[in-house]
């Protein structure tokens, strides 16, 4: 139904090179990009992903999560599907990352927008772009936080963070509230799912700069639990008072085998950020 060209891509040869997020993907034709949804048809990047709504759903907006953003306000949650990294305990891999039969609903922007607006009632703020990863959407978030926007309500983002500058600063204008996924605090860590550390360092500085910025880390017992201090120190360069989220993981997907994060290790890791940061919050207990 739509057949959306995509933006930031170049030819190289016979390949387009992708320029969204720092995997710079070289596509052959036929084939799409490590997120699963920007394709290469006949020398054009297309986002094939534009439209398709996969899940719905007003939320409080501590759900997101975001603590010290319009607390005890609702917003329209939408997500589609694909993603750029490849956790191994994504939370979502229905969607985000084995989507093959997935079900989705063609939306419009203008639908979007007609939705939100009719949820005001309800005390809905606006629009969260969230479930999978919203920048691997990157056209239609676009399109409909510039609706948004129009229409006097809130965009949010809840990310992984992995996006280039240009396109992350295009979208910044229009975006006033972001919760970023910090995986870790080395390389080490992000190797596993797919990415870099600096990367979404670089987003969570950009974006503290124009926009509301929580961040949120899973706690996954040997994995990075042991991490937590160091992040926390990180995060109090860019704000002491940004809000940090930590959520207790459980069992899911490659890690279904895994033994739930302990109650202590949560209350360990909270003692540690707190040494550096102001905000601090536990989650999933």
């Amino acid at each position: 139904m739509f057949d959306k060209v995509a933006e930031f891509w170049k030819n190289e040869g016979n390949e387009i090179k992708c320029g969204l997020c720092p995997h710079s993907c070289c596509i052959s034709e036929g084939f799409k990009g490590k997120c699963g949804v920007r394709a290469n048809r006949d020398g054009v990047l297309y986002a094939e992903s534009y439209g398709k709504v996969t899940s719905i759903a007003l939320d409080p907006i501590e759900k997101k999560p975001l603590y010290m953003f319009m607390p005890g306000k609702k917003i329209v949650s939408v997500g589609s599907y694909g993603c750029n990294f490849k956790c191994p305990f994504c939370q979502n891999y229905g969607i985000s990352l084995e989507y093959e039969n997935v079900g989705f609903k063609y939306m419009t922007p203008e639908l979007v927008t007609e939705i939100a607006l009719s949820y005001v009632p309800d005390d809905n703020i606006g629009v969260a772009y969230t479930y999978n990863e919203p920048f691997v959407g990157y056209e239609f978030v676009k399109n409909c936080s510039h609706l948004i926007k129009e229409a006097g309500l809130m965009n949010v983002l809840v990310t992984n963070g992995y996006i280039n500058k240009e396109p992350l600063i295009e979208l910044l204008p229009v975006i006033d509230a972001m919760n970023i996924d910090l995986k870790g605090n080395n390389n080490r860590t992000y190797n596993k799912v797919g990415g870099t550390l600096d990367a979404a360092l670089n987003t969570i500085e950009t974006a503290s700069g124009a926009c509301h910025v929580e961040v949120t880390t899973l706690i996954i017992p040997n994995e990075n639990d042991d991490q937590t201090e160091e992040i926390a120190k990180r995060l109090s360069a860019v704000d002491p008072e940004i809000p940090y989220h930590l959520s207790r993981f459980f069992p899911r997907y490659k890690f279904s085998d895994r033994s739930a994060t302990s109650p202590e290790i949560m209350y360990k890791a909270y003692d540690s950020a707190k040494k550096h940061l102001k905000n601090v919050y536990l989650g999933n207990m």
